[in-house]
């Protein structure tokens, strides 16, 4: 209607010299928000997927940059500022320390409608560090973090799929914006909330995350991902001498075995979907001196925002308990939150379509070989490399409940439409976590996932600046189906803070240990090269 009622005011108040023009002029301007056709579409879709097979060699080099420098969660200042740096010298604004967390930002290209962001996350494992492509445990150094989970390929699938879409819509004229943004302390499930509750969603109109996996697909609905809230209890009682006079103390290491005792005993009550975990942060200091200050850390998991209240209720009460029992007090710091996550049915079919237009990536006979001799190192069914793309993810509920894993994408998810593709840079049957799993992160493995992974995500950009269609059956499907009858609260309490100390003091110990190692592009090829690793080192060759 808005096309007809333009073009007729120009028949009727301009010359024809200048009719012609005008219309060119105002066609070029209603092409940028035009949609493709489905044939131009699909030819778009093979130049985007030649440009970015074109930027390998960046890929490689960013990956392995951040591999190298293997930061936890809160603490990846080298990996934030490598990343920043990067972004704001392609052209991109970038805005540093989102939601008061110094190593989180947003950076952001182009105008207008759609805005599309890309997600993923950033921080390491806790002594995960690991020579990349060596099939046994041979850390870079001993009991130095590292990414152990691949963390440090996400970025690089966005920001290259990031980069040749920017190019593409500045050739074509098309209209929105692309934005980038970091989960930072993704392994303590810390900030995403926090993005949330500031606002930095709020006019987005969907997100694409990724996620390093060893099979390369996607999925949609409720999945069996568990919602958390991560809890550290604080006990507080009386120090004094441990043998000469022990009743004059308050024991809060005390009020903290207790506490575990307590939910020990509790956990053949709760529901088959909870998982609770924890760990003593804090045991006091030293044997002889009763400790007047100790710290448990608990992680809450359950299916839903009602089922993860309750169980942290539960927590709470056995805590108060464990405090009488002692003649303690407690209190407790909020560390972290997730809900479960719900997916983009739309959003996820369609870039499943991209996917198998993708396929796996080729691996070579070195690619299998690594693969096999870390599988029958940890004593894992020694398959090697999926050959097949994965189906799409079944979105049916189990009767019962079970749980499953976190991620606090869980949050974003909720506030708006999102997708969560898995791309193949890692090694299957790997337990997680763990020092196997960063074998082959700064390896061709990764390196040929991080490429398919941003092919699909490109390709999937592209779709949705260009097809309306598809953004309001996007938008559809979140309002009509997924939040229709359930509504996001936040998890996070009031005046509750992103916790951006932790992990500040192992990152102090090593961190200078592991600068020493950190990948110089410019002298060497890979990061293997650098460090003298032969591809593939194993045991026993072939």
């Amino acid at each position: 209607m808005k096309g007809g009622f333009i073009s007729e005011l120009l028949n009727r108040t301009l010359p024809a010299t200048l009719r012609v023009a005008a219309i060119f002029v105002v066609a070029i301007s209603q092409s940028t928000a035009a949609s493709l056709s489905d044939s131009e579409r699909r030819a778009a879709k093979e130049q985007i997927a030649a440009k970015i097979e074109g930027q390998k060699k960046l890929a490689q080099v960013m990956n392995d940059t951040l591999y190298s420098f293997g930061e936890l969660g809160f603490q990846e200042i080298e990996t934030s500022a490598y990343l920043t740096q990067f972004l704001t010298e392609q052209g991109f604004t970038v805005e540093k320390g989102i939601s008061d967390i110094p190593t989180a930002w947003i950076a952001k290209w182009g105008s207008g409608k759609p805005v599309i962001a890309l997600g993923t996350d950033l921080d390491g494992i806790p002594k995960g560090s690991q020579k990349p492509g060596v099939a046994y445990h041979d850390p870079i150094v001993d009991g130095a973090p590292g990414h152990g989970e691949g963390h440090n390929s996400g970025q690089v699938v966005n920001i290259i799929a990031a980069l040749v879409l920017k190019d593409y819509m500045s050739e074509h004229q098309i209209e929105g914006t692309i934005m980038l943004w970091p989960g930072v302390a993704e392994e303590q499930l810390a900030t995403k909330a926090y993005y949330v509750r500031d606002g930095y969603f709020d006019d987005v109109d969907a997100v694409l995350y990724s996620h390093v996996g060893s099979g390369f697909g996607t999925f949609y609905g409720e999945v069996g991902m568990s919602g958390l809230v991560s809890v550290q209890y604080n006990f507080y009682g009386e120090s004094a001498h441990s043998a000469s006079g022990p009743w004059r103390g308050r024991s809060a290491l005390d009020a903290v075995e207790l506490m575990s005792v307590g939910l020990n005993y509790r956990r053949e009550h709760l529901r088959l979907a909870q998982r609770i975990h924890s760990v003593i942060a804090d045991g006091g200091d030293q044997p002889n001196v009763v400790p007047s200050k100790a710290t448990a850390w608990y992680y809450f998991r359950e299916m839903d925002y009602d089922h993860i209240k309750a169980l942290w209720e539960v927590g709470d009460k056995i805590a108060e308990g464990a405090a009488l029992m002692t003649d303690t007090s407690w209190d407790s710091v909020v560390m972290g939150t997730a809900w479960p996550g719900h997916f983009n049915k739309p959003m996820a079919l369609r870039a499943y379509e991209n996917i198998k237009a993708v396929g796996m990536p080729q691996w070579s006979a070195e690619d299998i070989t690594l693969a096999k001799a870390v599988q029958t190192e940890i004593g894992a069914s020694a398959v090697g490399l999926y050959s097949k793309v994965m189906p799409i993810g079944d979105p049916r509920k189990p009767k019962v409940p079970t749980g499953g894993p976190s991620d606090d994408v869980g949050d974003i998810s909720w506030s708006v439409p999102t997708i969560f593709m898995l791309y193949p840079s890692n090694i299957p049957n790997l337990p997680g976590h763990h020092w196997s799993n960063a074998v082959s992160m700064a390896t061709p493995i990764a390196h040929k996932g991080i490429i398919a992974g941003a092919k699909a995500h490109g390709m999937t950009l592209l779709d949705l600046f260009t097809d309306p269609a598809l953004m309001d059956d996007v938008t559809e499907y979140f309002t009509e189906v997924q939040t229709k009858d359930v509504k996001y609260k936040s998890l996070l309490r009031k005046g509750d803070k992103p916790q951006t100390q932790l992990n500040e003091e192992i990152m102090q110990r090593y961190r200078e240990k592991m600068r020493a190692y950190y990948y110089d592009a410019n002298k060497y090829d890979t990061y293997m090269e650098q460090l003298g690793v032969e591809y593939p080192t194993v045991k026993d060759k072939p």
